[in-house]
């Protein structure tokens, strides 16, 4: 079975150095391609290191909105260097009203430059959305927007949003997060995704499957438990599960999915 993450954060410190391992733990558990996604200027080099050295890793650069203050003037110049210098993706980019004493003021001028600068490219984007999915979808909307499509990376919107957001071009991305029993809202959400719109992730280090699905243990420096990407098998058997079907009919289709978006982008 051919897996692909749509997202993850390889390049995190957490992983302690770690990522060869990682990465060959990943090719042994079948794993094709894996998004790795940049947060902010600090760890653009660390993505584009991991992209050059592997081909599994299909390099994203992007700024997260956790991140904003850390922009320097040149941000924008810095992003297209960046997405010069290997095929790559936008992202992790996008809007949060959850996060506790994150300013919203400044989010969608950085969110709206870089959807612009991946439409002009026609590059996929990966958009990270929490508490304002009603905005994300005016904007989108009202805005220029890649042909390729857009990733909505750990989607927990409203399943009415679905259409509306589909005819915008939009993937909804599974995390093995939403296998956990309290989370049957968004497995919900899930089930109202087209077929052909549909994309699986880690989020790795991030967003840990329930402890009986973990097949991949890991853990930092401090013993603090981590999520392996190479989990992402264990994502497609949960999520076929609740879609009531084979694995390898779902297998499928998400390698279908995943390379209409990304497979434009060669290793």
């Amino acid at each position: 079975m051919n897996c692909y993450d749509a997202h993850n954060h390889l390049q995190d410190d957490r992983f302690g150095g770690r990522q060869s391992e990682i990465l060959a733990a990943c090719a042994s558990a079948g794993i094709k391609r894996m998004v790795v996604n940049g947060a902010c200027e600090a760890d653009w080099p660390d993505v584009l290191a991991l992209a050059r050295a592997n081909p599994l890793v299909l390099p994203s650069f992007g700024y997260h909105p956790w991140y904003l203050a850390e922009r320097t003037p040149d941000w924008v110049k810095n992003l297209e260097t960046f997405l010069d210098a290997v095929p790559s993706a936008v992202g992790e980019m996008g809007l949060d009203r959850w996060k506790p004493d994150l300013p919203y003021a400044g989010q969608e001028e950085v969110f709206l430059t870089q959807l612009r600068i991946a439409a002009k490219r026609n590059l996929p984007v990966s958009i990270h959305c929490l508490q304002t999915w009603g905005r994300l979808h005016e904007l989108l909307r009202d805005h220029p927007r890649p042909e390729v499509g857009l990733v909505l990376h750990s989607f927990g919107g409203p399943a009415e949003m679905i259409p509306a957001l589909t005819k915008l071009g939009a993937y909804f991305s599974f995390p093995g997060y939403f296998l956990h029993e309290r989370k049957e809202r968004q497995r919900a959400a899930f089930r109202q995704v087209p077929t052909d719109r549909l994309l699986i992730e880690t989020d790795a280090p991030d967003q840990h499957l329930p402890a009986d699905k973990i097949r991949y243990p890991l853990a930092d420096g401090d013993g603090k438990a981590l999520n392996h990407p190479a989990n992402v098998a264990a994502v497609y058997e949960g999520l076929a599960e609740i879609l009531g079907e084979p694995l390898e009919t779902l297998a499928a289709r998400v390698e279908e999915n995943f390379l209409r978006v990304f497979g434009h982008l060669p290793a």
